[in-house]
């Protein structure tokens, strides 16, 4: 087979099994007893929150911690996403599974050496990379406690429990603090606000 050819394939191979996280269940929500969401969203959210933290610190590389947090849950797509449950009973080779994923292509060298960094976790990019997934599930969470599940309230001490940097737990206090509704409610209450005010002041 042509080179090129070759190397096109297996690079369209590995968007089809990153595609597949679309598919992969998260599944620690059964057990939560509510919510629902699939590993493409959450590796979404991680590296949204990643970007974030870079930002707050500015010695970071941001653009390994970002690669970092895309990547950080491929090996999903053939294990299946495993909870605190599950991982009592199962042993899972992630980084066997994200070598099969990436072998065969060019960026399999530098797919892999940000795969182990991450998983080794002692970078500054690494443990900021881990702390951006435990604050997305902070989020989850947080959301369907104010939705009222006690469920959700009971486990959020267990996840900041696993934070490591400052600047995490930062963000993780101020995720307690503000209702997961706020981003859209605050305009809505703003705009009453000033309504009220508007037909006060035209009487």
């Amino acid at each position: 087979m042509d080179p090129e050819i070759h190397e096109t394939t297996e690079i369209v191979k590995l968007m089809f099994e990153a595609a597949m996280l679309k598919r992969t269940e998260r599944t620690g929500y059964a057990f939560l007893g509510t919510g629902r969401e699939n590993s493409a969203a959450h590796s979404f959210s991680t590296a949204f929150i990643a970007l974030l933290l870079g930002k707050m610190v500015p010695e970071a590389d941001s653009r390994k911690l970002v690669f970092m947090a895309l990547i950080h849950d491929l090996p999903e797509a053939r294990t299946g996403d495993a909870n605190a449950v599950h991982k009592k009973y199962i042993r899972r080779d992630e980084m066997r599974a994200f070598m099969h994923a990436v072998e065969g292509c060019s960026l399999a060298d530098d797919l892999m050496d940000l795969y182990r960094e991450y998983h080794e976790g002692q970078s500054l990019e690494a443990r900021l990379a881990r702390d951006a997934d435990q604050i997305d599930m902070l989020v989850s969470l947080k959301e369907q406690m104010d939705c009222g599940n006690p469920n959700a309230e009971r486990w959020i001490p267990h996840v900041e429990k696993r934070l490591m940097t400052p600047e995490a737990k930062r963000l993780a206090q101020g995720i307690r603090q503000v209702h997961w509704a706020a981003w859209w409610m605050d305009s809505f209450n703003e705009e009453s606000a000033e309504g009220k005010r508007r037909n006060g002041n035209e009487k």
